[in-house]
C-alpha cells in the first residue's frame, strides 16, 4: 500500500489558470511530468511545455525511478522519450482517481478558498485563545464568527492557557478561580507568579456553578465536599494544570488532606463533558464540574461554589482590532442574553469591561509612597 499525502498552494486570484491536462484542482508533480512527457515525446518538449529546464525535468523523472525502485521513461539513445507500462499505469490510475474523487475535490478547494477569504478581508479578525475548558467560550465562538471575529480556540487547563499567553502563543488567555481568593491558598500560589498587575489585563467574561456531578437520583446521597471521603465514592477528576483540579487539590490541602485519600483520585478526563461522560457510563460516582455539562448528560448537578471566569491578555493587546471586536462581543445584549440562558452560568455585570488583577485578585502587596 502506497502512502498519499495531500498538499495546496495558492495562486493570485488575478493570474490565468495553467493550462493542464488534468481533471481536478488535485495536482501532482510526477504526474504533471509524465502526462507532459506522454504528449510531447520528448523530455526536451515536455521541458518546454512545464517552462521547465531540461536538465531539471530529466533529474526529477531519475529521481523518481531511485525512489519508486521502477522505471519511469524508456531511455534509449537516439529514440524520442516514452513512457514505460508501469508510467502509464500510474497515470492510469490517477485519473480513474480523479474522476471517482472530483467532486469531492471541488468541494474541499471551495471551502479552502471560503476559509482563507477571511485572512484577507480587512473587516475579519482572527483571535487565538488559550482557555481552561468552558460551554461558555463554545457558544461565544460561534457568536463570534457571525460577527467575522474567529476565535482560533484551543482548551487547554487555566495554568497552561496563562503560560501559552505569556510565551506568545496565543492573544487572550481563559481562566477561573472561586470570587475573590484568598492569599495564601494553593490557587493564589498557582496564579500569583503568572499574572503581572500592569502587564495583564483581566476582561470580564462569566460568573458560572462549579460543583459536583452525581448519577440521577443521587443514590450514593452525596451532600458536600465530605462525601469526596467516603472510600465507596469513586471519583472522576479533572487533569493537572486545571482550574478544576486546582480547585480539589486546594480543598485538599485546607484539609490537611492528600490525593490519596480520595478513591479514583489519579482517573482523569480533560474537560467537564469528559467527566460528565465518565459518570453517566457508570465509571465513576462523581466529579467536580460545571452545571451545563451535567445537565447535557443528564446527571444531577450540586453546587458548591460561585466563581468568576475571566480572559486576560497583555496590556499591549488591550486596543488591536480583535481584542476590540471581542469586548464589543461581549458587552452586546444579544450575547449576554445567549450566555444567560446556558445552564450555570450568570452574566457577568463587567462583561467585556477591562478590570485590575489587584481589584479582583487582591493578592499583591504595594508598597504606598509617603
Amino acid at each position: 500500500m502506497q502512502h498519499i499525502d495531500l498538499a495546496y498552494s495558492w495562486r493570485p486570484h488575478h493570474t490565468e489558470s495553467e493550462p493542464r491536462n488534468r481533471l481536478s484542482p488535485l495536482r501532482n508533480p510526477l504526474m504533471d511530468l509524465l502526462n507532459a512527457v506522454c504528449d510531447a515525446g520528448s523530455i526536451g518538449a515536455a521541458a518546454k511545455s512545464l517552462d521547465l529546464s531540461y536538465r531539471h525535468v530529466w533529474g526529477e523523472l531519475k529521481r523518481w525511478e531511485q525512489a519508486m525502485e521502477q522505471p519511469l521513461i524508456v531511455w534509449e539513445k537516439g529514440h524520442s522519450a516514452r513512457l514505460t507500462a508501469f508510467a502509464h499505469k500510474l497515470l492510469w490510475a490517477e485519473r480513474q482517481a480523479q474522476a471517482r474523487l472530483a467532486p469531492q475535490i471541488s468541494v474541499l478547494q471551495a471551502e479552502l478558498e471560503k476559509t482563507f477569504s477571511v485572512a484577507f478581508d480587512p473587516d475579519s479578525h482572527a483571535l487565538p485563545i488559550y482557555a481552561s475548558h468552558d460551554d461558555g467560550l463554545v457558544l461565544l465562538r460561534e457568536q463570534a464568527a457571525a460577527q467575522a471575529l474567529h476565535l482560533d480556540l484551543r482548551f487547554c487547563g487555566s495554568v497552561d492557557a496563562i503560560r501559552a499567553l505569556n510565551e506568545g502563543r496565543c492573544t487572550v488567555a481563559g481562566f477561573h478561580a472561586p470570587l475573590n481568593p484568598q492569599p495564601h491558598t494553593l490557587i493564589a500560589r498557582s496564579y500569583k507568579p503568572l499574572l503581572q498587575p500592569g502587564n495583564h489585563k483581566l476582561i470580564g467574561f462569566a460568573l458560572r456553578s462549579q460543583g459536583l456531578m452525581i448519577a440521577p437520583g443521587n443514590p450514593l446521597r452525596i451532600r458536600g465536599w465530605m462525601d469526596l471521603l467516603r472510600h465507596e465514592i469513586r471519583l472522576v477528576n479533572r487533569s493537572r494544570g486545571t482550574g478544576t483540579r486546582l480547585l480539589l487539590d486546594n480543598w485538599l490541602e485546607m484539609q490537611s488532606r492528600v490525593g490519596t485519600d480520595l478513591q479514583g483520585y489519579s482517573n482523569e478526563e480533560s474537560s467537564h463533558s469528559a467527566v460528565a461522560a465518565c459518570i453517566a457510563a457508570g465509571q465513576a460516582d462523581v466529579g467536580l464540574g460545571i452545571a451545563s455539562a451535567a445537565h447535557a448528560q443528564g446527571l444531577d448537578f450540586l453546587p458548591l461554589m460561585q466563581e468568576a471566569y475571566w480572559l486576560v491578555c497583555h496590556l499591549s493587546a488591550l486596543e488591536s482590532p480583535a481584542v476590540l471586536a471581542l469586548r464589543a462581543i461581549l458587552q452586546a445584549p444579544v450575547w449576554q442574553k445567549q450566555l444567560s440562558q446556558l445552564m450555570g452560568y450568570t452574566v457577568s455585570l463587567a462583561s467585556g469591561d477591562v478590570q485590575s488583577l489587584k481589584n479582583q485578585l487582591p493578592w499583591w502587596h504595594f508598597k504606598t509612597k509617603r
